[in-house]
């Protein structure tokens, strides 16, 4: 029998081809997906995005509505926009939508995942979910720091008063403020002032924070298009490596000084959210156990929440 020529498998091959396409389009309209421009082969919708995401997005909602589906490379990504559209993904469907896809950001910035906002779904998500709830973040908690709040106002309005009549930038002030309670809540102690026995420089502390709270927003391409991931076009991927070293050795040695001053004190009672999180470490019952690493990302996402309520 004569062997089959290139033209018929050729032709099979775009048979096939034809085949898969056609499937994909049928199943795409089965699924009454939500309206969105139409993207781009391999880069999707990313040449809608410019410097500020959050900016473009809300632009492209305006023209398409509450709801809406963009592609990001290789991934499709739903925006909500809207009060509704809000309650329908945190609320309703909240167990669906309670994973975030694993970043760059979240692998290199957050010990591979370790602390709540990358972390995904499952038994240490609802744990950690669980100690931010009732330990971290609870009432009770957050009464306890109030004395840390009144001490920090009351620092700031001396200086203001001390600047009676000179021109001041509030925002500074003010950026001041948080990052002070928080520091102090969170770590036991103020960053923001020179000392001999400070690892890090005000700073240094404060860079650190600006490029964590950076890093952790940015549209990485890497994230999108997985198969040029290794070029690192943007630099981000490098960016968060040196940061990692750099919050490392600061958790480090914050954990070192927390345990050296709980050593031996029988019945200690936890001062800051680092000493609550290393007890929590040290509790047999905890369903997951949490590790050195998972202390140092709950430290570091705690600390770095600072930025955001005055960025």
């Amino acid at each position: 029998m004569e062997a089959p020529s290139w033209a018929v498998y050729a032709l099979a091959w775009l048979l096939s081809l034809a085949l898969v396409i056609l499937s994909g389009h049928f199943r795409r309209r089965r699924a009454n997906l939500p309206p969105g421009p139409k993207p781009w082969p391999i880069i999707g919708n990313l040449n809608l995005i410019g410097p500020l995401p959050h900016r473009s997005i809300h632009e492209l909602s305006k023209k398409y509505g509450p709801i809406m589906q963009l592609r990001f490379g290789s991934r499709p990504i739903v925006v909500g926009s809207s009060v509704e559209m809000a309650k329908q993904f945190l609320k309703i469907h909240d167990i669906t939508f309670a994973s975030r896809p694993k970043m760059a950001a979240g692998k290199y910035t957050t010990y591979n995942y370790s602390d709540i906002t990358w972390s995904p779904y499952g038994p240490y998500w609802r744990q950690a979910r669980k100690m931010c709830l009732m330990e971290l973040f609870s009432v009770k908690r957050l009464e306890s720091y109030e004395y840390i709040r009144v001490e920090e106002l009351r620092a700031v309005l001396k200086g203001l008063y001390a600047s009676s009549g000179k021109p001041i930038v509030l925002k500074d002030h003010l950026s001041t403020l948080s990052l002070n309670v928080i520091s102090r809540m969170v770590l036991g102690k103020k960053y923001t002032d020179e000392s001999e026995t400070s690892i890090v420089t005000p700073g240094e502390f404060k860079k650190m924070l600006d490029e964590l709270f950076l890093l952790n927003g940015v549209v990485n391409i890497g994230d999108y298009i997985p198969w040029i991931d290794f070029l690192d076009l943007q630099g981000y991927v490098k960016r968060m490596k040196i940061l990692s070293k750099k919050f490392d050795k600061f958790l480090e040695h914050v954990i070192d000084e927390h345990n050296a001053r709980r050593q031996g004190v029988e019945g200690y009672v936890a001062k800051d959210m680092v000493d609550v999180l290393l007890q929590l470490a040290d509790d047999p019952t905890l369903e997951v156990k949490l590790h050195r690493e998972g202390v140092k990302g709950f430290t570091q996402v705690s600390s770095s929440s600072t930025r955001s309520t005055y960025k």
